[in-house]
């Protein structure tokens, strides 16, 4: 337990860089914004640039000292992914914290230029290559974390990592998002065995938000089911704010070892205080964490060296 743990005990970030994907909007934003609140130079890495605009004038109205970029990066398309790297090189000499958070949740039925599912070319395989492409510069940065984010949906169910290639057929959209996610857990942990297995002192670390009330369900689509949904989730979830804590808490508390999966304190895990959470560690297989590391080197084209 954290015994209430929220962003006011967040230490002084000075001279760290980090980067959140996602970071214009919803829980992003509040994590982008919190960072920046306790001195983080932070990096919005967005698609959509104007938006990401909107939301530095946001923060800075609230903190106008505030240290925060935007830089343009599409997860749908992984040329994207490399361009931003690229350019991230170009501006900053480290990393202190990447966190990976940008993604979907059950839009219509689509695949990324690059050919695979949505869900999991975005939520996951972008993620993946972003990281590997940063990777040199997280472990020269002391105390460096890596936060990938899961899902309650992804607990206590089998991997089946069927739909990387995203073959032209029906799929079941709810299914797609939760392999995604739980490719992302699976993703931190394998992160962490490489760290570790290599005396680096980067930390990869994995945790969910609970269910939130933001816009990311089904967005793009207007059917009743999924209006109906959308609308349940502002009843029974918590804030953008609170949903951020368990991110923040990853990404800058001190008893963070590496390896954690963190998530809200609450019944279901729907909401509360973030704590670590042990449905991670019973879940994983290694075989499977392996084999997928393998399996998402040779799509991306993103070879890890460490």
């Amino acid at each position: 337990m954290t015994n209430g743990w929220t962003k006011r005990e967040i230490r002084d970030l000075t001279g760290k860089v980090a980067i959140v994907t996602g970071g214009n909007s919803g829980i992003g934003y509040e994590t982008s914004l919190a960072l920046a609140e306790n001195y983080a130079t932070v990096v919005l890495a967005v698609r959509n640039i104007n938006k990401g605009l909107e939301a530095v004038d946001k923060i800075k109205k609230e903190f106008p000292n505030a240290d925060i970029h935007v830089m343009k990066l599409d997860l749908n398309e992984l040329e994207s992914v490399r361009e931003f790297a690229e350019e991230f090189r170009k501006k900053f000499r480290s990393l202190s914290i990447l966190i990976n958070n940008a993604g979907v949740l059950m839009p219509p039925r689509k695949e990324t230029k690059d050919g695979f599912e949505s869900q999991f070319g975005i939520n996951y395989l972008g993620h993946f290559a972003l990281t590997g492409l940063l990777l040199d510069l997280i472990i020269k940065t002391p105390d460096s974390r890596v936060i990938s984010i899961g899902s309650i949906s992804a607990h206590n169910i089998k991997p089946e990592f069927k739909e990387f290639l995203g073959a032209k057929k029906k799929t079941n959209t709810r299914k797609c998002y939760a392999q995604s996610k739980l490719a992302c857990m699976y993703f931190a942990k394998e992160l962490q065995y490489h760290f570790r297995a290599r005396n680096i002192d980067s930390m990869s670390i994995a945790c969910h938000p609970g269910i939130a009330q933001t816009y990311i369900f089904g967005k793009g689509s207007r059917k009743l089911k999924t209006r109906l949904t959308r609308a349940s989730l502002k009843v029974i979830g918590q804030s953008a704010e609170a949903a951020a804590y368990p991110i923040l808490y990853a990404a800058t508390e001190y008893s963070m070892r590496g390896g954690e999966y963190i998530g809200p304190d609450g019944r279901k895990g729907i909401k509360g205080f973030p704590t670590e959470l042990e449905i991670l560690n019973e879940q994983f297989v290694e075989n499977v964490s392996n084999n997928l590391w393998v399996l998402s080197e040779k799509l991306t084209g993103v070879t890890y060296k460490f």
